[in-house]
């Protein structure tokens, strides 16, 4: 069965949320602001929410969504902290007030989540975020990546709990040995693959 994927793009960021279809209904990857309606205006069954980390414009919609949808939340245990307690979040400087979100289950580094006919393999990539994670499905050749890798670029590691080293190290590691027709999908801008990152991106080299 190939994916049949759907995106969302809002927020001050313009962040990226993913749908993917399963039995049943939806896989919601990352709940920028915005997202809830737009899931209500779909019709969409949300049968889970996934977060791929724990900075504001990736959670914004997050509470609302597994509110509404009566739906379970997996992000890392990492991020448990920001997701939990979002007022940190005024430390970026943003006059927000956002509800948090108490984990249904954390999503571990190896473990293999399974939302029929799909299975994801969790790929913790610390960096960006302490508890960033990448989804990937091997059979379909598709990994949604948070803020981890993009189209020329990688994720920020100037913020609370960033790490350049641990951030190119777990890139290099853990994406960059996937086939290279592996097609990302990422938290910002427009999808790539791994060859084309491995080849052009310059923070790679």
């Amino acid at each position: 069965m190939k994916m049949n994927i759907r995106v969302y793009t809002g927020g001050l960021a313009e962040t990226n949320a993913y749908m993917a279809e399963v039995e049943g209904g939806w896989l919601v990857i990352d709940a920028p602001q915005g997202l809830l309606d737009h899931l209500k205006s779909q019709k969409m069954v949300v049968k889970a929410l996934v977060l791929t980390h724990g900075h504001w414009d990736h959670i914004w919609d997050a509470a609302d969504i597994v509110e509404w949808a009566k739906c379970p939340g997996f992000y890392h245990k990492d991020d448990e902290m920001l997701i939990t307690h979002p007022e940190l979040m005024r430390n970026f400087g943003l006059p927000i007030d956002l509800k948090p979100v108490k984990a249904t289950k954390f999503l571990e580094e190896g473990e293999l989540f399974e939302m029929a006919p799909f299975c994801f393999k969790i790929l913790h990539i610390p960096g960006h975020c302490p508890g960033s994670i990448c989804l990937y499905e091997e059979k379909e050749g598709q990994i949604f990546g948070g803020d981890v890798l993009f189209q020329g670029g990688v994720g920020r590691w100037d913020l609370p709990g960033g790490s350049r080293e641990d951030l190119i190290q777990g890139i290099r590691e853990k994406l960059l040995v996937l086939p290279g027709s592996t097609v990302v999908y990422p938290g910002h801008g427009e999808p790539t693959t791994v060859a084309e990152e491995k080849l052009n991106n310059s923070y790679l080299k």
